[in-house]
């Protein structure tokens, strides 16, 4: 007399569904961090280019000058006679701010915003340059 097991034996299968699903969920995720990483509300300059050491990971305060002689400082839009208000607000306890002048911004435009920014308290400037 033959005796059946009371559990036939399957092969165990691997579903690929859920395995795509969750492929494609990851795949999502990382493009929107991806994108989350780009600095899209950057003012846009063409800066001229030179060698320069790479600054510390925290944001320094930024004044960006246009081609249109515009002033922005963090991104925001400002007149001349803001400059010194805003720096004075906006300016951390290491008094640096970062110039980022476009190549075809006028040299008088950026001087007098530096000094605009100097009497708002700012001690050193950075020159931002595009690296070769």
């Amino acid at each position: 007399m033959k005796l059946r097991r009371s559990r036939a034996s399957k092969r165990g299968r691997i579903e690929i569904i859920p395995m795509i699903d969750v492929m494609f969920f990851l795949l999502a995720t990382f493009m929107l961090a991806s994108l989350a990483m780009q600095r899209l509300d950057a003012v846009k300059i063409n800066l001229p280019s030179g060698q320069a050491e790479r600054l510390s990971e925290d944001r320094p305060l930024t004044m960006s000058i246009d081609p249109k002689n515009e002033i922005f400082i963090d991104h925001s839009l400002v007149r001349l006679d803001q400059v010194e208000g805003s720096i004075r607000r906006l300016l951390k306890a290491d008094k640096n701010v970062v110039i980022a002048a476009d190549d075809a911004a006028a040299q008088g435009a950026v001087v007098q915003a530096m000094l605009a920014a100097r009497r708002g308290g700012a001690e050193h400037f950075l020159i931002a340059v595009h690296r070769e």
